[in-house]
């Protein structure tokens, strides 16, 4: 047996598992087995790689087998192993010609990488007999399940990523809410009610009695889908305003001709183009102002209204839907409508006529705008709480009544107090009177060339009397005569003139008195000039005749004459 080669016998564990505790009552824990890849891996360990090939380890025919193992050392006592060469005499041509074909291979693939831009080529594998005998069915389900583990895979990653982007989205919008409702808390107030919140449009802080509640109500915007870009014009934050209060709207007050029939008279529906919006203006911001001027106009209407219906005069103010008609002059009527806009209805059909001239005065929604918030002043501080504290609590005026010893005509005086209506009436018969004032007097000078008229406005005047300085003159003879210089004062139903002299005379407001008065003022100019232009000739003769008859040289005083 000892000349004989030796013989490799493989030996395997036996399937038994390992124990790996045994408990107290003597039962026994195993190891698992190991699954397929694990053993795979555990045998992959066991590899050499450092060894060489089988084909190494066999000996060229024709040596013996008994002379390699005879040459053999035995191992030492330490457990390693000495390293012998080969006395093989074609051992290193042998090498040298592994190393030489190893060194063509590569340099075949690199050429042929170079050539072919291949960068990876894949190589047949040889297959079992058994994957070859499975159904091609069976291929294709095991392919499918394959491809749906790994779609399922990407799925599952590209779910995260989307859910990480609206997360980053979600947290930015809350932030831009935040921010926007800490600037809305800013400008206007808000309150929590349950989960809502809520804010004020009134005016009730400002003195303001009109019980309109003025409530709207902050929202959320989540009208915006996250998987799109971001407008440039999106706003986090949005308000709800109520309906009534949906849109623009202003007071509209004109002078003009009394209409033939009071059934003419309807709803007012003249808007105007809406004011355009400042840059970097938010959207929630401009929605509140309108709202908040709607509100203001309805209250302005609704006052007047009410003193319309309550005041007793001469001529009744009549009160038709959305416009209060009052009469200041015979044959001219106030208007005063309140114009609504909701932009929901709108007239595509062209009006035959054409568009009429504004007659809207401006000036005078403007003071109903500024005597409205002094009302709401004086509702603001009429009521004060009384000192000493034991006293009545009321109107001031009513406390003062009995330390005062007010009898009854004092205290009705105390309480009298002119309303809106009362005070635009005035100002719009101001207004008129002065506009006709002013034409009666420009026509007056376009008319007559001479003498000239000349009006000459005072910058400060006053919202129930303005003044205008009139001059009449000669062109030529300003420094011989004087010219009559007039002022006018024109208050709310008549017009005061003062002379040079002090005398005073009062006009009504009839147009054609003004043009009398100033037309009589006009042949006292004009006679001035004429005596003027009489006693220039008078001493011109006398002066020729003096130096004709003396024989004084003309030349001498040419002085003289130049001056005459």
């Amino acid at each position: 047996m000892s000349g004989c080669p030796a013989v490799r016998v493989s030996i395997e564990s036996t399937c038994e598992k390992q124990v790996q505790e045994v408990a107290l009552d003597g039962t026994e824990t195993y190891v698992p087995p190991l699954s397929m890849s694990q053993n795979l891996a555990k045998l992959a360990q066991r590899i050499d790689f450092s060894q060489g090939s089988d084909s190494e380890e066999e000996v060229i025919e024709g040596e013996p087998r008994d002379r390699e193992w005879t040459k053999q050392e035995p191992e030492e006592e330490e457990g390693t192993v000495k390293f012998q060469p080969s006395l093989w005499p074609w051992d290193s041509v042998r090498n040298n010609l592994r190393s030489a074909l190893t060194e063509m291979c590569v340099l075949h693939d690199v050429l042929s990488v170079v050539k072919e831009k291949k960068y990876m080529a894949l190589d047949p594998v040889s297959q079992d007999l058994t994957a070859s005998k499975t159904p091609q069915v069976f291929q294709l389900i095991s392919k499918k399940k394959s491809l749906g583990t790994a779609a399922q895979l990407l799925l599952k990653g590209a779910e995260k990523l989307s859910k990480s982007v609206a997360e980053n989205q979600e947290n930015r919008r809350q932030r831009d809410f935040n921010s926007e409702l800490l600037r809305l808390r800013s400008q206007w107030k808000l309150r929590k009610v349950g989960d809502k919140i809520l804010g004020d449009l009134s005016y009730r802080s400002a003195g303001s009695l009109f019980p309109h509640h003025g409530t709207f109500e902050v929202l959320k915007n989540t009208d915006i889908d996250l998987d799109k870009k971001l407008p440039e014009d999106y706003c986090p934050l949005d308000v709800q305003i109520p309906s009534d209060l949906d849109g623009s709207a202003y007071i509209k007050v004109s002078i003009q001709k009394q209409a033939p029939d009071i059934g003419d008279l309807g709803t007012v529906a003249l808007f105007r183009r809406p004011p355009k919006t400042k840059a970097g203006t938010q959207q929630w911001h401009v929605k509140l102002e309108a709202a908040q001027n709607v509100l203001l106009c309805k209250e302005i209407f609704a006052q007047l209204s009410r003193e319309a219906v309550q005041i007793k005069s001469q001529i009744p103010h009549i009160v038709v839907k959305n416009q209060i008609i009052s009469q200041p002059f015979p044959g001219l009527q106030l208007s005063i409508s309140l114009c609504h806009s909701t932009g929901e209805k709108k007239n595509h059909r062209a009006s035959p006529e054409k568009p009429k001239p504004d007659d809207h005065l401006y000036v005078l929604e403007h003071n109903l705008h500024q005597m409205m918030r002094e009302f709401h002043k004086q509702q603001l501080s009429s009521v004060v709480m009384p000192h000493p504290a034991s006293a009545p609590f009321g109107h001031k005026r009513m406390r003062l009544a009995g330390p005062m010893a007010y009898d009854k005509a004092e205290i009705f005086s105390l309480q009298q107090n002119e309303g809106l209506l009362e005070k635009i009436i005035k100002q719009a018969k101001h207004i008129f009177l002065r506009s006709r004032t002013a034409r009666t007097i420009d026509s007056l000078a376009s008319r007559i060339e001479d003498p000239q008229i000349q009006a000459h406005w005072s910058n400060i005047n006053d919202v129930y009397e303005s003044s205008v300085k009139v001059l009449i003159t000669s062109q030529g003879y300003e420094q011989i005569c004087k010219s009559i210089q007039l002022q006018l004062n024109i208050g709310v139903e008549q017009i005061r003139v003062v002379h040079r002299d002090g005398r005073v005379v009062t006009l009504s407001h009839q147009e054609q008195e003004l043009q009398d008065f100033l037309l009589s003022q006009v042949p006292q100019q004009t006679s001035r000039t004429k005596t003027s232009y009489m006693m220039g000739n008078i001493l011109l003769h006398y002066l020729f005749f003096y130096f004709s008859y003396f024989k004084v040289d003309l030349a001498d005083n040419i002085c003289i004459l130049l001056f005459i």
